[in-house]
């Protein structure tokens, strides 16, 4: 049974900085493109930023670039979102993502396996 657990949400004011992690079981996650998405009150899920199988090519919503780095630890079957320099417009529930192709992709149809999501709050 496959299952990805975000963790590391929370309220933090503008300006501030959290760490999401994204913890895999049930498959190894090396073999797997992964990804962070989000979803604002009254918003569709956009993505946010993903990363291949290995770690070497990354991706990014032009909102988020020089602000956000996602990486991985496949030998923790783990993946991580630093997001630094929080806007208010980041507010969002944050969902991590497992695409079992080897593309690097911004689409949500494309990934198989999804989290329950964490919630990221961020105050003006």
């Amino acid at each position: 049974q496959v299952q990805l657990v975000e963790s590391g949400g929370g309220l933090v004011q503008a300006g501030g900085s959290l760490r999401l992690s994204c913890a895999a079981s049930g498959l190894t996650s090396s073999n797997y493109v992964m990804g962070w998405f989000r979803q604002a009150p009254g918003k569709e899920r956009e993505f946010v930023a993903g990363i291949s199988r290995s770690g070497s090519s990354t991706h990014y919503l032009d909102s988020v670039k020089g602000r956000f780095t996602i990486s991985r630890d496949n030998a923790k079957n783990t993946v991580y979102l630093q997001m630094n320099s929080l806007e208010p417009e980041d507010t969002a529930v944050y969902y991590c993502a497992a695409d079992g192709s080897s593309l690097l992709t911004a689409i949500a149809t494309r990934y198989d396996y999804w989290g329950q999501g964490t919630q990221v709050t961020v105050s003006s």
